[in-house]
């Protein structure tokens, strides 16, 4: 049986964009590794009062021009531009995720880069420059990790026991301010360790098998959508905390897909006692 036209064509755009996704990636890195650590880097404060400096600026608009010349039909929803065109095709950008990290010169930052189709993420790509390390991955084809021994796909772990789980929460403050303070206290309470990596590593992480669960909140779309895929495709399970499959609720809970679920009866234990 062969595929249709249309169908076949599908694939092939998808290919296409993957390709072009990397090729963003690329675009960005050439502005923020250059500014990264400068002596001279201007930092300022948003409305939220979030950090943002002349790198995320630069890196997003670089973004944007070439998306702007080699998918103009498209939608772009960027951190720093806010969105603008077709939302049935929408790039999802965070050009410098980890802003924090940057501005203090510590090297746990990267670009992200999501394209949804009809508000699913279909590619995503993440790239951390200071440590020379990229992800990436696009429906039905893998994740993938680029290192300096070579290109090589990723898996999530194996672990099925909360009690051998070893996992990311981002921030005390963070689960404070959501209100789910006794949740990570039950958390921590039974799994065999935690600790705060923090920002997109800790689900690239996740994605490599490294740890088992991550959960956030507080993050809008683009702080979220290029990890989806290649959580996904890792073998890995992306929701936000309560388990909806959506990613505009302001948090987010991945896992290695067979904790998710026991993730999710801890945490509606807890809400109930």
């Amino acid at each position: 049986m062969t595929d249709s036209p249309a169908a076949t064509d599908s694939a092939t755009d998808l290919d296409a964009d993957l390709a072009l996704a990397l090729r963003l990636a690329d675009a960005a890195d050439a502005q923020s590794l250059t500014r990264f650590d400068a002596a001279d880097l201007q930092v300022s404060l948003k409305a939220d009062r979030s950090h943002v400096t002349d790198a995320d600026l630069a890196t997003e608009r670089a973004i944007r021009a070439l998306l702007t010349a080699e998918r103009p039909r498209d939608g772009i929803f960027g951190e720093e531009f806010g969105a603008e065109g077709d939302t049935h095709r929408q790039w999802i950008i965070d050009p410098i995720d980890g802003t924090a990290n940057f501005l203090r010169g510590v090297p746990l930052w990267g670009t992200m880069i999501a394209l949804a189709i009809d508000g699913v993420p279909q590619i995503g790509v993440v790239s951390m420059p200071a440590l020379g390390r990229r992800w990436w991955a696009a429906s039905d084809r893998g994740a993938w990790t680029a290192t300096p021994a070579g290109t090589r796909r990723l898996g999530v772990s194996s672990v099925d026991s909360l009690e051998d789980a070893s996992v990311s929460f981002q921030s005390i403050a963070q689960w404070s301010d959501a209100g789910k303070l006794p949740e990570l206290m039950a958390v921590a309470d039974t799994v065999w360790r935690d600790r705060a990596y923090g920002d997109v590593y800790s689900y690239m992480l996740l994605a490599e098998g490294r740890i088992d669960m991550v959960a956030e909140f507080d993050v809008k779309e683009y702080d979220i959508a290029a990890a989806v895929p290649i959580v996904r495709e890792a073998g890995g399970r992306m929701t936000a905390f309560d388990g909806r499959d959506t990613l505009s609720d302001l948090s987010a809970l991945a896992t290695n897909g067979l904790l998710h679920e026991k993730f999710l009866t801890l945490f509606r234990d807890v809400q109930r006692s």
